[in-house]
């Protein structure tokens, strides 16, 4: 009883904590929109939101410093259900659910396409993926009481394969994923703030460290229940704006239907417009050129070269503004130096045109099932099966990749039982939902918008924000007029899968506060999911496998202190990947769900619910699903294309499957090879009498 009334007393005061929290936040809502009224600049409001908030994360790190190894790993295993499913709730919800997959839905519609897969397969399979991990693993694992996930395959399966396989795929599909939410810290804060992308990275990730350096689990999860107050109102304020605006409701997830069939009818029109057919055969021609560049590249480039330079000669003859003189003169220096320069950027030229010089600027209709028609022509008959087939594909790695994700299924270890670990994943599923339902009906209201206010506009009447996106990546925005009339048409509008919901408030005509918000929104987003990540792959890499592996004796303290340079470590090695700038977010995402399914979840299901399982079978079944996974995703990346001999990689796909959606190879191959490895080196096995006559 006394236990029962102290633990009582405990989620008391976590609860005026949180409403204080709130109450806090809206009231600094308020004061920047009173601000903003009253002459605040938008310079200011963008790095007040920032400081302000990242601040607000950094104090509850540091509160939450601990050096206890129970407290540091696990928070005590002390976390009430409600809170946990919040941090969870938090930690799912990273920049690619964020940022990422209202664009998603935006640019692919509900079904996505053959060679690009998405749309409703991204929330079905992440919340399909949470259902597996309530039914078949988090409370399995909760009743272990262990500390990493390595530590399952060490004490289910002994010896030091299992664990330092577990170790290595952990870091693996980590790093991917925590790479991909640092390169949205860097691009929300230079939205933010006006500066570089590789400086925004470096504060963003100041904020990474102060939330997970100094406490570890403690910190996080707390931290992780901060942030997702601000990521919830972040997404529902301007998608509730956006339905009320539209249509005098904002109950976005029940009236946005109502816009689907206007925008069929918008695409339908836009099908039959003359200006859009300019725009299609505007870019066919700029396609063909390229062609013709590729067809002969020595003389083209030398062609190009003369041209620019004769250009610049003409200018200074004419005496011209200095301005069009230093632009020319740029264009000839930004010309590819080499031929290999050259047809490399002319063939991603050449291919990026002919993409967009389709009706609707090459997407696909929004409400449209599957691109192609199962009763059509033979070539429809295929676009339509490659779609559904890859759809289906995708939501399979998507929903056993959640199952599988180190850094979520750490979380659960954090409830003080199996029971509260079972109800910490139904309040996850509760705060994940409140989201994901609101997804596919802000990829609605946004195109209705820009389908009815900003094509047809004039190109000298756009709104500043678009310039703005476009100096901090001229790949997330693109608004071109190519047929030369003056007029914003669909077809000329380019906006890329991560710009849709950061853009939202700016496209809707909603204060520039509501920017300042959802960027925060977004920026939480990025640094919860990204001081998990990084709390696994240091756990993985000093844990599982320095201190196992060397034998060396360590206090748990100094184990504890050498985990947080091991995070510091990593976490400036994935800020350097990220400057990169590798791809968009939420591919990178769902290749670490692909890796994350085949490396854990065939073994460690089987070696749950199957006594039979051996180490033997458990290790190479680890290893053949992640070899097949990582041979399919390798064999489509170009670099590699180029360095290893074609008679060594995939010829082409596997049934048309995406690269994205490798782990459909790689997880049957690890089930099959677990069961039969375990079956033939189970103990106890009888040899097979040989008959003697006798």
């Amino acid at each position: 009883m006394p236990e029962q009334r102290a633990q009582q007393a405990y989620v008391r005061r976590l609860n005026r904590a949180l409403l204080l929290y709130v109450l806090g936040l809206l009231g600094f809502i308020g004061a920047m929109a009173w601000a903003e009224q009253n002459g605040l600049s938008r310079q200011w409001i963008g790095p007040i939101f920032l400081f302000l908030t990242v601040m607000a994360y950094a104090v509850i790190g540091v509160y939450g410093r601990t050096s206890d190894p129970d407290e540091y790993y696990v928070a005590g295993r002390r976390i009430p259900p409600i809170y946990n499913g919040m941090a969870a709730a938090a930690d799912w919800m990273s920049a690619a659910s964020f940022i990422s997959l209202s664009g998603a839905l935006y640019l692919q519609g509900f079904a996505g396409t053959p060679g690009q897969p998405g749309g409703l397969a991204y929330l079905l399979g992440w919340t399909g993926g949470f259902v597996l991990v309530a039914m078949l693993i988090a409370p399995h694992l909760r009743a272990m009481n262990l500390y990493t996930v390595p530590d399952f395959f060490q004490v289910r399966f002994g010896g030091r394969w299992p664990r330092i396989i577990a170790a290595l795929s952990a870091v693996l599909c980590s790093f991917t994923y925590v790479v991909a939410q640092i390169y949205a810290v860097g691009l929300i804060a230079s939205r933010l703030t006006g500066v570089q992308f590789e400086i925004g990275i470096m504060l963003g990730l100041g904020g990474v460290l102060l939330c997970s350096f100094l406490g570890g689990m403690r910190a996080i999860t707390w931290t992780q229940v901060a942030q997702y107050v601000v990521i919830l109102l972040a997404f529902l304020i301007p998608v509730s704006w956006l339905a009320y605006k539209q249509l005098g409701n904002p109950a976005a997830p029940l009236v946005a239907k109502q816009q689907i069939g206007k925008i069929a009818e918008l695409e339908a029109a836009l099908l039959h417009e003359p200006a859009e057919h300019e725009v299609v055969a505007a870019y066919m021609q700029r396609a063909r050129e390229f062609e013709r560049r590729l067809a002969d590249v020595p003389a083209a480039l030398a062609r190009e070269r003369q041209t620019a330079a004769e250009r610049i000669q003409r200018l200074r003859a004419q005496n011209a503004d200095v301005g069009l003189i230093v632009a020319a003169s740029r264009e000839l220096a930004n010309m590819p130096r080499d031929e290999a320069a050259a047809r490399e950027r002319w063939t991603r030229e050449m291919q990026a045109n002919s993409e967009r010089a389709q009706l609707l600027g090459g997407l696909p209709r929004h409400s449209q099932a599957f691109v192609g028609d199962p009763r059509g022509t033979a070539e429809q008959q295929q676009a339509f099966d490659l779609a559904r087939r890859n759809f289906l594909a995708l939501m399979f790695c998507l929903m056993v990749g959640t199952a599988g994700l180190p850094h979520l299924l750490t979380r659960y270890y954090t409830a003080p039982s199996v029971a509260a670990a079972r109800t910490s994943v139904a309040w996850s599923l509760v705060f994940i939902a409140l989201l994901y339902l609101s997804a596919p009906a802000l990829a609605t209201l946004v195109k209705f918008e820009v389908m009815n206010n900003l094509v047809g506009s004039r190109f000298d009447e756009l709104p500043t924000w678009l310039a703005q996106w476009s100096r901090v990546d001229a790949a997330l925005l693109s608004v071109e007029d190519v047929n030369g009339d003056s007029i914003v048409q669909f077809g000329e509008i380019r906006l890329g899968a991560d710009l849709i919901v950061l853009a939202t408030p700016e496209i809707g005509g909603l204060p520039y506060v509501i920017a300042g918000l959802v960027a925060a929104g977004g920026l939480a987003a990025a640094l919860s999911t990204a001081d998990g990540l990084l709390l696994t792959i240091s756990n993985a890499l000093v844990r599982d496998l320095y201190f196992q592996e060397t034998r060396k004796r360590a206090s748990p303290e100094q184990r504890v202190i050498m985990t947080k340079f091991t995070l510091l470590t990593v976490a400036l090695s994935a800020a350097f990947v990220a400057a990169l700038k590798p791809s968009e977010i939420l591919p990178m995402v769902s290749a670490s769900f692909s890796i994350a399914a085949s490396a854990f979840v065939p073994a460690m299901v089987l070696g749950i619910f199957w006594r039979g399982t051996t180490r033997a079978g458990a290790v190479w079944g680890m290893l053949a699903g992640l070899v097949v996974t990582l041979y399919y995703l390798l064999s489509q990346v170009d670099a590699v294309r180029e360095a290893v001999p074609h008679a060594l990689l995939v010829d082409g796909l596997w049934l048309g499957i995406q690269p994205i959606s490798a782990g459909v190879f790689g997880v049957p191959a690890g089930l099959l090879t677990t069961w039969l490895v375990s079956l033939w080196t189970r103990p106890g096995r009888l040899q097979r009498v040989v008959p003697d006559g006798l």
